[in-house]
């Protein structure tokens, strides 16, 4: 959980303002924004299936280390990067560091939970994601305010990274956890085609946080007029995510893993059509809350329903599956929401964020919910 908190700080510290560093400093349009930023996704996209049969194939502890030494290194990339060009090849290239490492974090976390604690500690462990979530936006928007030095932001990201780099380091595996089965190479080895519809639905979600996650900033500024309040929607996001993990727990450990993900589903609707049409302040601060609410259960309870129809030797693959759904969703929000920001203005944006996470909710009620009760196997 700590190397874990570490790793999305590190992230997270960046994301929100890294629009304004590529127009402040390189002059970039908003649809060039979209492209730059969208190579990180892709790049995480593609390596997340490869690492997902590595994991599963090879000593976890081993990939892990890879993994994160890469997702550290690159961070001083940013600094050195002093052209549009070199700034976008460096970004992508994180991306697929940052893809391997979350896959071999998140599976050697289910190595280590006991069994029959397994669905609330994924739960738990989420919690390491929300809570870098509300510190690090606040403190990188605090440190730009304060420095307007974004070089500063880059180094403060690849000292935090190197903190849980060294933390990971003392994570300790049997020597056995599994028993692995030798199965020829196929597209089942890369991604887990029991889980396929968790993973399409999961798209729908993805793009909607795509979208707020990277143009929040932006929005909030030019169509709403807020200058001051993105760190503290940011905190409330969090503090909706942070609530239901700790509330949920009881549910997570009864296995109620359906009735979880929808009642997920219907907040965060809730909370994006009052974000997109209530313009005013109880609006804007309501929604994260929901939001926040809503993302909470629907995370764990669609990485924990995974896992479960995958097979034991199959754990590395069923959370690359998940994120792999996760990238294309935020993917696509990053890149058309940087396109139709452009075209048709932020507004337009995130209207299409309500319609995606309604498509999602009715998608998970009509047919999800079944194929995945149809498929469990524990």
């Amino acid at each position: 959980m700590t190397a874990n908190f570490s790793l999305f700080f590190a992230f997270y510290i960046l994301a929100p303002l890294l629009p304004l560093y590529l127009y402040e400093q390189f002059g970039a349009s908003k649809d060039v924004m979209g492209v730059v930023l969208a190579g990180y996704t892709v790049t995480a996209l593609l390596s997340r299936p490869v690492s997902g049969f590595l994991v599963d194939a090879f000593d976890r502890k081993r990939m892990l280390m890879c993994s994160y030494a890469l997702f550290f290194v690159f961070f001083a990339g940013y600094v050195a990067a002093g052209s549009l060009l070199l700034f976008a090849i460096v970004r992508t290239l994180h991306g697929g560091a940052f893809g391997g490492l979350t896959v071999a974090n998140s599976t050697v976390a289910i190595d280590v939970l006991p069994p029959g604690r397994r669905n609330e500690g994924i739960g738990y462990y989420g919690l390491s994601i929300n809570f870098a979530m509300a510190l690090a936006p606040s403190v990188g928007i605090a440190i730009y305010q304060y420095t307007g030095r974004f070089e500063l932001l880059f180094w403060v990201a690849l000292v935090v990274a190197g903190l849980g780099m060294a933390v990971d380091q003392s994570v300790k595996l049997p020597k056995q956890t599994m028993v692995r089965k030798k199965r020829p190479l196929s597209i089942g080895r890369f991604f887990l085609l029991r889980g396929w519809l968790l993973a399409v639905n999961m798209v729908f979600f993805g793009f909607c946080f795509g979208v707020l996650q990277n143009y929040l900033a932006i929005y909030s500024k030019e169509v709403m007029g807020v200058t001051t309040g993105t760190g503290v929607f940011f905190i409330l996001l969090s503090l909706g995510l942070i609530v239901t993990r700790l509330v949920g727990a009881k549910s997570f450990r009864k296995g109620r893993l359906t009735r979880i993900a929808a009642v997920g589903t219907l907040l965060s609707t809730m909370g994006y059509a009052i974000f997109v049409f209530c313009n005013n302040m109880m609006g804007y601060y309501l929604a994260p809350l929901l939001i926040g609410l809503g993302n909470g259960s629907i995370w764990p309870a669609f990485m924990n329903m995974t896992v479960n129809v995958a097979g034991h030797d199959q754990r590395g693959t069923a959370n690359s599956t998940l994120l792999v759904s996760w990238d294309v969703g935020m993917g696509l929000g990053v890149l058309l929401g940087g396109v139709m920001a452009e075209h048709v203005g932020y507004a337009f944006a995130f209207h299409s964020v309500v319609l995606m996470q309604v498509t999602g909710t009715v998608l998970f009620f009509l047919v999800t919910r079944n194929f995945f009760l149809r498929r469990r196997l524990r």
